[in-house]
C-alpha cells in the first residue's frame, strides 16, 4: 500500500491506529524488570512515550553513549528491517526516525563510513523508496546498498549451529568493523514475533533453507554467527499486532511507542516479546528460537538478573 492509499484509508476508517494504553504497556515494565536504579552500567534499557529518535537517545545514553559501542573510524553496518513495500506508518519496516538517528550518533563517535541494507521479500527498490528509510539513511550520510544478487553475499561457518553449519552473509556485514541490529517488533505467521534474531534473515541469501529446515532453530542457528551486533534496537514505536509480516490495514497496527535496547539479543527479544503481549496475546513459549537461542548460550530470558533501566518519556 502506498502512502497516498494508506492515508486515504486511514480517512474512510476514520483512525489510523488503536494506541496502546500506557498504563498497561509500563505495567508490564514494571512487572517483568526488576530495575536496578543504583546500576552505572545497564544490561538493557526500555524507553516508553517518546518519538523514535528520542527515545534512542534516551537509551544510548543510558547505556553509555555510542562512543562506548563505535569507535573513531569504525566501518559500521547498521541492519534495519526493509523488507516490505509498506509505508512507515504500517509497522512493516523499521521507522527511518530511528534509522537516521543512529546512523548520526555512529557518526558522531568517529565511525568512518555507515552502510545500510537489507534483504527485502517485496521489490528491494520500491521497500527501500516507499519504507522512508533509503532517503532518511541517505541524508544522515550513510550509503544504502541493495542485496537482491548472490555475489552480494559471502559464505561464512555456523559452528553453533544445530540445523544451520553455513550461511551466505552479506559482504556489508561481513565487511564491516561493527553492526547495528535495529529490527521492529511485529507479529509473524512462521515465526510468531519478528524482533532482533528474526531481522538476521534479512542479512542471509538463502532464506528458503530456514523454511524447510525447522525455521525456528535456524533462527537461533545464525545469531551464533561469530560476528554479532554490538548493540540491539527494538523499534516499537508503531507495532503490527496482526497480519505480520507484512500487513493489511491501517487496523493491523498499535501506536505503543517504546523502545528496547540491549547487547543481549535473548534479553531484549524477551523484553519485547512480554511488551508486544499487551497488544496482542503471543505467549513466549510458542516464539520458540527465544529459548533456542538461550539454550545455544547467547543471552538470558531471565531479565531478573539484570541490570535494568526503564524510562518514560
Amino acid at each position: 500500500m502506498d502512502r497516498r492509499k494508506f492515508l486515504r484509508a486511514v480517512a474512510l476508517t476514520g483512525a489510523a491506529f488503536t494506541t496502546m494504553k500506557e498504563a498497561d504497556a509500563m505495567s508490564v515494565l514494571t512487572q517483568s524488570f526488576q530495575t536496578n536504579r543504583a546500576a552505572t552500567n545497564y544490561d538493557l534499557v526500555a524507553v516508553m512515550g517518546g518519538e523514535p529518535e528520542v527515545m534512542f537517545r534516551k537509551a544510548i545514553t543510558e547505556m553509555g553513549g555510542m562512543q562506548k559501542f563505535i569507535s573513531k573510524g569504525d566501518k559500521v553496518c547498521v541492519k534495519p528491517n526493509i523488507g516490505w513495500d509498506q509505508p512507515p506508518e504500517m509497522a512493516a519496516t523499521t521507522n527511518p526516525k530511528l534509522v537516521a538517528e543512529i546512523i548520526k550518533q555512529c557518526f558522531d563517535a568517529g565511525a568512518s563510513e555507515v552502510t545500510v541494507f537489507d534483504h527485502p521479500c517485496d521489490e528491494w527498490r520500491k521497500t527501500y523508496s516507499n519504507s522512508g528509510i533509503e532517503e532518511a539513511a541517505k541524508k544522515a550520510g550513510a550509503k544504502v546498498v541493495p542485496a537482491h544478487q548472490e555475489s552480494y553475499y559471502k559464505t561464512v561457518s555456523i559452528p553453533q549451529g544445530k540445523r544451520l553449519k553455513t550461511a551466505k552473509i552479506h559482504q556489508a556485514i561481513v565487511d564491516s568493523d561493527k553492526w547495528i541490529n535495529v529490527p521492529v517488533l511485529k507479529n509473524h505467521g512462521g515465526a510468531q514475533l519478528t524482533i532482533s534474531m528474526k531481522n538476521y534473515m534479512g542479512i542471509v541469501w538463502d532464506r528458503g533453507f530456514f523454511h524447510a529446515n525447522d525455521l525456528q532453530q535456524c533462527i537461533a542457528d545464525v545469531c551464533t554467527y561469530e560476528k554479532r551486533p554490538v548493540l540491539n534496537v527494538v523499534d516499537a514505536y508503531r507495532l503490527m499486532k496482526t497480519s505480520g509480516p507484512k500487513g493489511k490495514s491501517p487496523s493491523d497496527v498499535v501506536l505503543s511507542k517504546g523502545l528496547f535496547m540491549s547487547q543481549d539479543i535473548v534479553a531484549v527479544d524477551t523484553a519485547a516479546a512480554n511488551f508486544f503481549n499487551q497488544a496482542r496475546e503471543m505467549p513466549i513459549e510458542r516464539v520458540t528460537h527465544i529459548a533456542k537461542a538461550q539454550e545455544l548460550g547467547l543471552g538470558t530470558m531471565n531479565l531478573e538478573s539484570l541490570n535494568i533501566r526503564r524510562l518514560k518519556i
